[in-house]
């Protein structure tokens, strides 16, 4: 059924909401993804569990206006482009009632691996479940031949993880000695390489949801490797090509997942902190401490597809979005004929 446009939707939402045999409204999902996200994100599982929960996915055209399209409850999207985060941030402005996932500031400042981090360091998490930090970096935004000289002064030791500056690409380097850094590529950041028995946690969150898979990661280097080691190695897309390390025999040392509390914690203050409800964190554990953690790497709206149960965990994320929309909808005080 199409409506003229919003307020009849809401008349025919409310008049159906005084029926209890009449089934729940749909809630209207506009998307903007690339073709490649959508056929990742959009399996048909999704969207026939989504349909069953009154959860309708709708795309947006990007070649017509934003305004002109919907009514949405909810706008799902992952582009970049000034342009579009201008029109995002206009449709937030003229449409306060349709929740925007997510702000596109808050998402940008996630893409600059200069600041991705900062958030973390700054809460700097200890509690008795554990410790959460970063790794000691440094951001080198041009001339190659300075780096060795730079990485001395900040004290990084090597070998060190050099990752591009804006975080559209998941490619990674791992330097093993001071006159191969000459060899890359700014605008990058260094991070220092922190031994973790070659397991990734990624802890994906989906507003107040989280969960956690194993994937693996690089090997650890040690002391002899590293003196008989020179070089860059270039390794792609690690933590999301890497296999799943859920069914591995591994030491359960290295192989344990973080402490639940730990993680609901680290969660709930980076939502607050980033402003954001769709995101993930690769953490790794430091070998040989059971309780130290590492944030690595901090992502925009994932790969959920490759998340276990990702089609239940997502929409019923989508319709606690809706809850209170509807609540206030069936809440209108009925007004009284006067006379």
């Amino acid at each position: 059924m199409r409506f003229r446009d919003e307020d009849e939707r809401d008349e025919h939402m409310l008049s159906m909401g005084n029926n209890p045999l009449t089934p729940q409204p749909m809630r209207v999902v506009g998307y903007a993804l690339t073709s490649k996200k959508t056929k990742s994100f959009l399996q048909p599982k999704l969207e026939l569990l989504a349909r069953d929960k009154g959860i309708l996915f709708v795309p947006i055209d990007q070649s017509r206006p934003l305004s002109e399209q919907g009514p949405f409850d909810i706008v799902l999207h992952k582009l970049t482009g000034k342009e579009w985060r201008q029109i995002l941030e206009d449709y937030r402005q003229t449409h306060p009632e349709v929740t925007v996932l997510d702000p596109p500031d808050a998402i940008q400042h996630v893409y600059n691996r200069q600041f991705m981090l900062q958030d973390v360091a700054d809460l700097n998490l200890s509690d008795a479940y554990g410790t959460v930090g970063v790794p000691k970096q440094l951001v080198i935004k041009k001339d190659p031949s300075s780096i060795p000289d730079a990485v001395y002064r900040a004290g990084l030791t090597l070998p060190l993880v050099a990752k591009p500056l804006v975080a559209k690409s998941h490619e990674l380097s791992l330097a093993y000695d001071r006159c191969s850094l000459q060899k890359l590529e700014p605008p990058l950041v260094l991070q220092e390489f922190v031994n973790h028995g070659g397991v990734l946690f990624k802890v994906y969150v989906v507003g107040e949801a989280i969960k956690v898979v194993r994937r693996f990661s690089l090997p650890d280097v040690s002391k002899r490797e590293l003196s008989k080691s020179a070089g860059v190695f270039r390794f792609p897309r690690v933590s999301c090509a890497a296999a799943s390390a859920d069914d591995a025999d591994l030491d359960p040392s290295i192989a344990e997942l973080p402490p639940r509390p730990l993680l609901e914690r680290l969660a709930r203050e980076l939502r607050r902190r980033l402003g954001l409800r769709l995101f993930n964190l690769d953490m790794i554990r430091e070998h040989g401490a059971r309780d130290r953690f590492f944030v690595i790497d901090i992502n925009y709206f994932p790969g959920y597809g490759k998340m276990p149960e990702y089609e239940h965990i997502f929409t019923d994320f989508l319709l606690t979005l809706g809850e209170s929309k509807y609540k206030k909808l069936t809440s209108k005080p009925v007004e009284e004929p006067l006379g």
